[in-house]
């Protein structure tokens, strides 16, 4: 069982604390949330499947938005942290 982490904002979507997932890729994590918290469908991902462009997802604390996305395998990982920055100026 992975140990899945919101920023404070998508709490307000999903789960207020830390949540047990078991999933074996990123893809199916994210399936898993979206199923049992349905407000977080199109917060963390588009219409496509991969992650908006402001979603941040750590797994053990490595940030594998921008190389492997979605795509990421899980398997040995412990702890996924899920972030949606903020743009502006």
């Amino acid at each position: 069982m992975l140990e899945v982490h919101l920023d404070s904002w998508l709490r307000e979507f999903g789960p207020r604390g830390k949540e047990s997932v078991d999933a074996d890729s990123v893809e199916h994590l994210l399936d898993a949330l979206e199923e049992k918290y349905p407000r977080l469908k199109f917060k963390l991902r588009d219409e496509t499947g991969q992650l908006r462009r402001f979603v941040r997802v750590f797994v053990d604390g490595s940030d594998v938005s921008a190389t492997t996305g979605v795509a990421t395998p899980l398997t040995g990982a412990r702890t996924v942290d899920i972030l949606h920055s903020v743009a502006g100026g």
